[in-house]
């Protein structure tokens, strides 16, 4: 859809471009697997370590996992590090025998300054349902979510809502969650929650996280 090698100031405008053609609405039939993505880098920084571990959406076990290693030649700019991360992660997919029905990518969807994160860019891409599942918050403001299991607040940006802050567990730091692509901001808590047993991560990043740090 676009090239890699270009510059920060290009990325911007491919983002900007791109944007637009989100589908921010529930489009998407019966989940039967679900990928999690992660990318960890080695040689000081210089390769990304992609990871995909699918899972079946009922019983969340693993049923296949991808790994690829790819070189990196974007350099670290905030907002833009789906140019770093996303070439690796498509080598990886290109291993797997089968798309999974959704992905949960470890970063953002839409919660990000030009509305166009890795889980976005990714679902974009593959024309796969995305979520982003993020540990830090990149923009945005919230109220204090409640501490008990399953609770979440809108994250907002002035006035539109990007995404929303989640508790996976009671009293455990909360995710940030925004859609990527062909999920709505209200279904996509509800599908993180399905794939969380007892761990902060759902189960798919997790395993993908696990895969990506050479675990």
């Amino acid at each position: 859809m676009h090239a890699w090698d270009v510059s920060p100031k290009e990325a911007v405008q491919i983002q900007k471009a791109l944007m637009g053609k989100l589908k921010l609405e529930d489009a998407f039939g019966e989940i039967k697997t679900v990928a999690g993505i992660d990318v960890g880098f080695a040689k000081n920084n210089t390769v990304a370590r992609a990871a995909i571990a699918i899972l079946d959406f009922q019983t969340l076990k693993v049923v296949e996992t991808a790994v690829a290693h790819h070189p990196v030649s974007f350099p670290y700019v905030p907002g833009l590090l789906s140019f770093r991360e996303v070439p690796a992660v498509l080598e990886a997919m290109l291993k797997l025998n089968a798309q999974p029905d959704l992905l949960l990518c470890d970063g953002q969807g839409i919660a990000h300054p030009r509305r166009f994160g890795i889980a976005a860019h990714l679902g974009l891409l593959l024309d796969i349902p995305a979520i982003g599942v993020a540990k830090s918050r990149l923009t945005g403001t919230h109220p204090e979510v409640p501490s008990t299991k399953g609770s979440y607040v809108p994250l907002m940006d002035k006035n539109e809502q990007i995404g929303v802050v989640l508790r996976t567990r009671t009293n455990t730091k909360p995710l940030y969650i925004s859609p990527g692509h062909r999920v709505g901001i209200d279904t996509a808590p509800r599908l993180v929650m399905r794939c969380v047993t007892k761990y902060r991560l759902p189960e798919t990043t997790r395993r993908a996280h696990n895969l990506a740090s050479g675990v």
